[in-house]
């Protein structure tokens, strides 16, 4: 809805014309509001809701020159006060490769995907899946790197974070670790025990507790995200169930991301080992 135009006979009395206009500034709608829905807390253990936002377009995959590397669907853009707030969330999406991805493939990554990846990790093969972590972040919930594992700065030594990122304006640390079934070289099994992923979430948040704690004050965060790479549906679920169940305590402040990799992904857990 708009007024009218200047020259129409009822502008010709320019203190009725700005009256009508302040009225329609304070019934209009503030940007970005329309259509949002409040994203649902996940403390529960129930999935999150496609609905909420559904990510057949990746927010942030327009930036790139080429298509994408992976496609996201399921939840997207659901991170708000969900940054801020003290409750443990959980989150659920898929990235599906249609085609393997490989270090020459830079260019279909965001900027601080490709920055991840050039400053290294702090050892062992997770530099493919910390990019990758990121480059859902990014192009879901709209993510600026900051810092990478090597330059987040603490007071004491101990357990650190991979990513600093900023979300909506506030400084949020990512650790990011993959549930899978590893039974070769290169092979991996499509089951996942329910032991295994307790193991994996009780000492990933345990970490999580201890670099929120020896962060410095210029690197501090608001919260941690704890992305998790799921190899199948199943593991995805079998994590669901297990966060159900934990301490409360050791869920904290912490929001559980799972992305369920699909398709050509390999890489995400053997890099380029296979």
């Amino acid at each position: 809805m708009t007024g009218p135009a200047f020259g129409s006979p009822l502008a010709r009395s320019g203190l009725a014309l700005l009256s009508l206009l302040a009225a329609l500034a304070c019934d209009a709608p503030a940007p970005g509001d329309a259509g949002r829905d409040a994203a649902v807390p996940r403390d529960a253990g129930a999935p999150a809701d496609a609905s909420v936002e559904d990510a057949s377009h990746d927010a942030g995959a327009d930036a790139l020159s080429i298509e994408p590397a992976g496609t996201i669907t399921g939840t997207c853009g659901v991170l708000d006060d969900e940054v801020t707030d003290g409750s443990p969330w959980l989150f659920e999406n898929v990235i599906t490769f249609d085609e393997p991805w490989t270090s020459a493939d830079t260019d279909r990554i965001s900027e601080g995907a490709r920055e991840i990846l050039m400053d290294g990790t702090a050892g062992g093969s997770s530099g493919y899946s910390e990019a990758f972590a990121f480059e859902v972040l990014h192009r879901c919930e709209g993510a600026v790197h900051l810092k990478s594992e090597t330059e987040i700065v603490y007071d004491a030594p101990g357990s650190i974070t991979d990513i600093l990122v900023e979300i909506d304006g506030h400084k949020v640390g990512v650790s990011v670790t993959r549930a899978v079934t590893v039974t070769g070289p290169c092979t991996r099994a499509g089951t996942y025990d329910e032991a295994d992923a307790e193991e994996l979430l009780m000492d990933k948040l345990s970490g999580i507790l201890e670099s929120t704690m020896n962060v410095s004050d210029e690197d501090r965060w608001v919260k941690q995200i704890l992305f998790v790479f799921a190899d199948t549906p199943a593991h995805a679920a079998t994590l669901r169930t297990v966060w159900e169940r934990l301490d409360p305590a050791l869920r904290a402040d912490t929001i559980l991301y799972v992305s369920v990799s699909e398709g050509m992904d390999a890489f995400i857990y053997f890099q380029d080992r296979c």
